[in-house]
Order: C-alpha cells, then sequence, then structure tokens
C-alpha cells in the first residue's frame, strides 16, 4: 500500500506541529500548510525527514476562501510529483487563532477574523478538498474544551469552535457513504503562543486551571499531537462523529 498521506492546516507551529511530528512518527506523510512563517514550516519538514517520511509545506491563508480552488489545484500538483498520487488520506483541520476579549467588548472586526479563520475556513477548504481526499479517508477538526466550559473572555472563539462541532458531526453523517469518519478533537488549555502566550505565560491563569484540572497541570503541545496521530491510526477506525477532549480532566 502507498504511504499515507496526511494534510495539516497550521502545520508550522505549535498544535499543529506537533501533530504533523507525530504522524510522522506513526508512518504516514505530511503536507502542512502555513500562512507566513516560511523559515519555521521548512523546520518542521525538515525534522519530519530525519523521521524518514516525506512532507511538503504550503502556503494557505484559511481565512481567504477565495483561495482554496487555487490551493487545491496546487495541492493536486504536489500529490502528483512527490506521491503519483491524485488524492490524500487525512485532513486535519488545525490552523487557527486566539482572540482574547471579554463579550461586552469583542468588536465586529474580532467576530468576522474568527468566523473567517476557526468556521468558514473549515466549512469551505474542507468542502474544496472533498475531491482529493480519498474514499475511506478521515478528517480530525480541532475544537476547545472551551465549548464546554465557560471561562471569560473567550466567548467568540469558543461559539466559532461550537459550530465546527456539529458540523463534524454533519460531516461525518453526510460523508459516511464515502467511508470517510470525521472526528473533533478539543484540547484544553495548552502552553503555547496561541494567544499571545496567555495560558503559557500569565502565572496566575496558569497556576488556576492547572488547580482545576484532575491531573494538576497546564497542558503542553504533547498532549495533544498524539491524540489526533491516535484517531488517524487503523485502531480508531470505527469512531465516527464524535467529540474527543484531551483536557487532563478540567472542570470534572
Amino acid at each position: 500500500m502507498d504511504s499515507r498521506i496526511a494534510l495539516v492546516t497550521g502545520g508550522s507551529r505549535g498544535l499543529g506541529k506537533n501533530a504533523a511530528l507525530k504522524l510522522a512518527a506513526k508512518g504516514v506523510d505530511v503536507v502542512l500548510t502555513y500562512r507566513s512563517r516560511q523559515a519555521e514550516a521548512d523546520e518542521v519538514v525538515a525534522a519530519i525527514g530525519q523521521l524518514g517520511r516525506r512532507a511538503v509545506a504550503l502556503p494557505l491563508d484559511v481565512a481567504d476562501s477565495a483561495s482554496f480552488a487555487a490551493f487545491a489545484a496546487q495541492l493536486r500538483t504536489v500529490l502528483q510529483t512527490h506521491w503519483q498520487r491524485t488524492d490524500f488520506d487525512f485532513l486535519v483541520n488545525n490552523a487557527g487563532i486566539g482572540i482574547h476579549a471579554a463579550f461586552a467588548e469583542t468588536t465586529e472586526a474580532q467576530f468576522d477574523q474568527l468566523v473567517n479563520i476557526q468556521f468558514k475556513g473549515v466549512f469551505f477548504l474542507t468542502q474544496t478538498l472533498l475531491p482529493l481526499i480519498r474514499d475511506g479517508g478521515r478528517i480530525v477538526n480541532v475544537s476547545t474544551g472551551l465549548t464546554r466550559f465557560a471561562l471569560p473572555g473567550f466567548a467568540a472563539y469558543a461559539a466559532m469552535k461550537g459550530a465546527v462541532e456539529v458540523l463534524t458531526r454533519y460531516q461525518a453523517k453526510e460523508l459516511g457513504a464515502r467511508g470517510i469518519a470525521v472526528n473533533v478533537v478539543a484540547p484544553g488549555a495548552i502552553e503555547t503562543d496561541f494567544g499571545g502566550g496567555v495560558v503559557r505565560d500569565n502565572a496566575a491563569m496558569n497556576a488556576g486551571i492547572a488547580a482545576q484540572t484532575a491531573l494538576g497541570r497546564v497542558g503542553v503541545p504533547d498532549d495533544i499531537g498524539g491524540v489526533i496521530a491516535s484517531l488517524l491510526s487503523d485502531d480508531n477506525r470505527w469512531i465516527n462523529g464524535q467529540r474527543i477532549e484531551a483536557s487532563g480532566g478540567m472542570f470534572l
């Protein structure tokens, strides 16, 4: 069987980078996307190469749905050139941003930016790439623990992710005829540069979250990438339409 190929959006840093590396360690080749930091993306490609897998980095702004058709055409060329294939196996919709703003102070511009990246981008990028996802492939969307519990300052962000969770169930239902399983991973608070690094760098917030987490600490990227890679393994092929929270037991 040919190598399996995963497309990971936002794969140059944070959780996307970790997921890409964990997938490569499990024998999966990777196409990763980045918005502006090509040097970081190239470093991930090199690291995947050191793991013995092939990888390619492509630029993509998930907020710009008008660019998706051109991206799909570029991806088709890359698949044919590097893998002599016309399709890929796994789509990981990971790319995103974090905006921390109280509900009363969230601007329409912030709201629109979150819609375009977190929801509209996921909806229409997946739709555009459907002809390139092989029958029997799989999709993992990335959500957040904030759809289950509420922390002030994330109303708009969490609302978009809630929409992604509903979309995931509809995708699972409608793509099942092609044998495509679709699930959503909901990380808890993770120490990354996400949202300006607020969880990582705000000591009081970090300690407060750790105190409310059953395992007694805040998460790190290594806690999430393996979950995504595991969901895409053959062992979990019968999991479909599910929300998998990976939060260490926050607010139980």
